[in-house]
């Protein structure tokens, strides 16, 4: 896996793009004007992406019927040293159509737990919690 990542005006404007030409802007949002998201918000968008496509593909498996899926990503950061890394991530799958909560929770604990990189890459460092609704509902474990 490689991406590139090339400068696109004389600020912090970065264009990313991976092997097949598919690309997302980083940009430093402190600044005005910013055209991009921050590293650190693609961080969360990764998380996102990466488990969102993991629950999909296992509730598509098991012939659940979605016709809405979204997802809200927040990250706690705490100060060290000049950095300010991530302590916490909690996301929060909001899922609509003819789906059996018992298998979308299980989709999400599946995800997080075993097949999710990103936040497996994380987890050493950062705890990763999540909720599951369906059609409004807070699905319990």
């Amino acid at each position: 896996m490689k991406i590139t990542l090339n400068r696109i005006n004389d600020d912090f404007l970065f264009e990313c793009t991976n092997s097949q030409g598919n690309s997302i802007l980083l940009d430093n949002t402190t600044q005005p004007g910013a055209k991009g998201v921050s590293p650190m918000e693609s961080v969360l968008m990764a998380v996102a992406g990466c488990s969102g496509i993991d629950v999909v593909s296992i509730l598509k498996k098991q012939r659940q019927e979605i016709t809405g899926f979204k997802a809200e990503v927040e990250g706690e950061r705490i100060p060290v040293d000049d950095a300010k890394p991530f302590k916490s991530i909690k996301v929060k799958f909001l899922l609509e159509g003819n789906i059996d909560p018992k298998k979308a929770f299980k989709a999400a604990q599946l995800s997080f737990e075993k097949y999710c990189s990103v936040s497996k890459t994380l987890e050493p460092n950062v705890e990763i919690g999540y909720e599951v609704f369906v059609n409004g509902e807070m699905v319990e474990a």
